[in-house]
């Protein structure tokens, strides 16, 4: 097991990162807020989408399969847009697609903007922030490749599929519930492999058997050879009520794909006829509310805020220290992460020297050393 961590400063992180998308050939704007997605997964203490996925972005942009510069707006009425991302970067297309939605509901009380042809847009809480900061409350969700079975199934027919909801409160942190409709992410398979460690039981199904697996490193080749796959909420069958976490997922792939004339469902895959590595064309959608068309934001805020604080402060089980509201965690877990920096762990850190002296090699002089 190799858990030998350095912790680097959030700023210097964020930089460097930039850096790496700038040494790709992305423009500084799109570098800095393709950065900026990634160290907010670190910082709310989500390594699964932080630097940890640089080196996925990295090799995706190099193989010439994320793009930049390419997102078009094909449809804008008053209160909805469509944009074509034309594979471009997920990141930057989907921060403009809030973007629009958000002057979209400050002038019209709602706006909703749905992409297709994107590719992965990292953390989804990212974006209801974004709406946050704003005064509005903010939901979105992305299809992704197959990785995940519908309840009763062993063939991974659709991702992971987020749907994520942010709402301002008039606490010292937002209500924001950013969660995947399956029990795991792949990014947790590749940090248990990392790390050496096992998975739970009841989170993975193998195909064949239809059992639960365990072995993490090995999963991660047979994730690409469709060989397992992901368990949705709930887990197998509907003893668990698997069917409900499956139903979220379906939702999520209508709106990210069916509003926007996309692609769904196997389609996905990331691979043509042929085998060969394709596009993922993945599909978001963006929703924007502004309270101040219903009965204004302070009220929302002070409500929202008392439901929580009413949830935190109910009668504990026997054997539990306190109850949570989401957000909380990510709340503290920044405060702490600003303190000591990001942890790193050795195969990161070697990840990054790796991309570091590649793009110094094609000319690229990073900031930071």
């Amino acid at each position: 097991m190799d858990n030998e961590e350095v912790y680097i400063q959030v700023d210097k992180l964020q930089s460097f990162m930039k850096d790496v998308f700038m040494g790709l050939g992305y423009p500084e704007d799109e570098a800095q807020v393709s950065a900026d997605v990634l160290i907010e997964s670190d910082l709310r203490g989500i390594p699964s989408h932080g630097v940890q996925r640089l080196k996925y972005y990295y090799v995706r942009v190099k193989s010439g399969q994320h793009l930049t510069d390419k997102y078009e707006v094909i449809k804008n009425n008053d209160a909805t847009a469509v944009i074509d991302g034309h594979h471009g970067n997920g990141h930057y297309i989907s921060y403009k697609a809030m973007n629009m939605a958000i002057k979209k509901a400050k002038k019209y009380g709602i706006g909703m903007v749905v992409v297709r042809n994107s590719t992965h847009y990292g953390i989804a809480g990212y974006y209801p922030l974004m709406a946050i900061k704003e005064g509005c409350l903010g939901i979105t969700g992305t299809n992704a490749r197959p990785a995940v079975v519908p309840t009763f199934g062993v063939e991974p027919m659709y991702g992971t599929n987020p749907l994520t909801f942010g709402f301002p409160t008039n606490e010292e942190f937002p209500f924001v519930l950013d969660c995947a409709t399956s029990i795991i992410q792949r990014g947790k398979v590749e940090i248990a492999a990392r790390e050496e460690e096992p998975l739970t039981e009841g989170v993975v199904i193998d195909r064949e058997t239809g059992k639960s697996r365990i072995d993490a490193e090995q999963l991660l080749k047979d994730f690409v050879a469709k060989k397992a796959a992901l368990l949705p909420l709930g887990g197998a069958g509907e003893e668990l009520a698997g069917y409900k976490g499956y139903g979220y997922a379906t939702v999520v792939e209508i709106l990210s794909a069916a509003l926007q004339d996309g692609i769904y469902l196997k389609d996905l895959s990331g691979f043509d006829e042929k085998g060969n590595e394709a596009h993922f064309r993945v599909g978001h959608f963006f929703i924007a509310i502004d309270p101040e068309f219903f009965m204004g934001l302070d009220i929302f805020k002070k409500i929202a805020g008392n439901i929580c604080r009413g949830l935190r402060n109910s009668e504990k089980a026997p054997d539990a220290i306190r109850i949570y509201t989401a957000g909380e965690k990510e709340y503290e877990a920044e405060k702490e992460i600003r303190k000591k920096g990001v942890p790193i762990n050795k195969s990161i850190q070697e990840d990054l020297i790796i991309m570091r002296n590649e793009l110094e090699l094609t000319g690229y002089a990073f900031e930071f050393e």
